[in-house]
């Protein structure tokens, strides 16, 4: 059995990349039957063509799907289009969710002059512990620097269309060529030019995953109370709020609310609509969320076959009479 690393997912062909040479592979029907899914990123093993099991991931990040990787960038533009520091704080959160490193990159440098733009970006999320970098793929500002944080690590470049990922991976490797376009005039915004998620080669050592961007990124997936936790400045304060369950909106005896002036604006707002897409799932999940018998059950990322509640019922049945059909034929003997 050979040991290898999904690099590129492409209909139903899984290339692999095991000890420098690549291979196409398919999946068995086993794993299948098991609904895994196999992601960029996950380590396999395969034997003839054929995947026959997917080895522990490290992390994983659903949307887009990709495993074991060691950090993400997050690439915002300082114009064209212009910084939204609701989306980067999106990215952010989502990279905190998963527990995975966080890069904040500032590209097109070269396009604004406006030093107060760098000094507040500096203010807010410095404090954080945030490794920030400001680049221009044009000029060559910062590409070394970005190339150096990249080294030896598997990175997922992640940030809205048309903020330069792809030219910014050109800048640091120009014989991948690859393929880029510009924003539109009229809606300021790009198009995203990757169609689906590979994990290229810088170096022997260095890998990014360029993927086809965080499309509907919203958090429908977690309760109100917990969108706390994916803000430092915000969680700090909570354990001295006087209601466990605080939202830090409106509440009386909010610790949060007592210190807002030391929260930034723009994060705190970015909290507040965070908790709004909660609310939201929490509703669905109270009205909407009834629970139904499935015939699948996952553990450990893996998913295996359940047995209905039918099923289980009618073996505990069977059970039953066997015992009854036993103690019957001892009273007859």
């Amino acid at each position: 059995m050979t040991q290898g690393q999904i690099f590129k997912i492409h209909s139903d062909f899984y290339y692999v990349n095991s000890n420098g040479k690549e291979y196409e592979c398919k999946v068995r029907e086993v794993l299948k039957k098991a609904k895994q899914k196999i992601l960029v990123g996950d380590f396999v093993e395969f034997r003839d063509g054929a995947i026959e099991k997917i080895l522990p991931r490290k992390n994983y990040i659903p949307r887009p799907s990709v495993a074991n990787i060691d950090q993400i960038v997050i690439i915002s533009a300082v114009k064209e289009p212009e910084l939204s520091y609701s989306q980067l704080n999106r990215y952010i959160s989502f990279a905190k969710y998963y527990k995975i490193n966080a890069i904040l990159c500032f590209n097109k440098n070269d396009l604004s002059s406006d030093d107060s733009m760098i000094e507040k970006v500096f203010s807010i999320y410095e404090p954080l512990g945030y490794d920030i970098l400001f680049t221009s793929a044009i000029e060559g500002l910062g590409i070394e620097e970005f190339k150096e944080l990249m080294s030896g690590k598997t990175s997922v470049l992640c940030g809205a269309s048309g903020v330069g990922k792809s030219s910014l991976v050109n800048a640091i490797a120009p014989g991948l060529n690859v393929r880029t376009k510009s924003v539109s005039e009229k809606t300021q915004r790009g198009t995203h030019t990757t169609r689906h998620s590979e994990i290229i080669p810088i170096d022997n050592n260095t890998r990014i995953v360029d993927t086809p961007g965080f499309s509907n990124l919203k958090f429908d997936f977690i309760l109100p109370n917990e969108v706390d936790l994916l803000f430092d400045e915000i969680s700090k304060f909570k354990q001295k709020c006087k209601f466990q369950d605080c939202l830090h909106i409106h509440e009386s005896g909010c610790e949060v609310l007592a210190n807002i002036e030391k929260i930034d604006d723009t994060r705190y707002q970015s909290y507040l609509e965070f908790v709004s897409e909660a609310k939201e799932y929490k509703e669905k999940v109270k009205y909407q969320g009834i629970k139904t018998e499935t015939s699948h059950k996952r553990k450990n990322d893996e998913i295996t076959v359940k047995i209905s509640s039918r099923k289980r019922q009618s073996a505990r049945n069977t059970l039953k009479q066997n015992i009854y059909k036993d103690i019957e034929d001892e009273r007859i003997d």
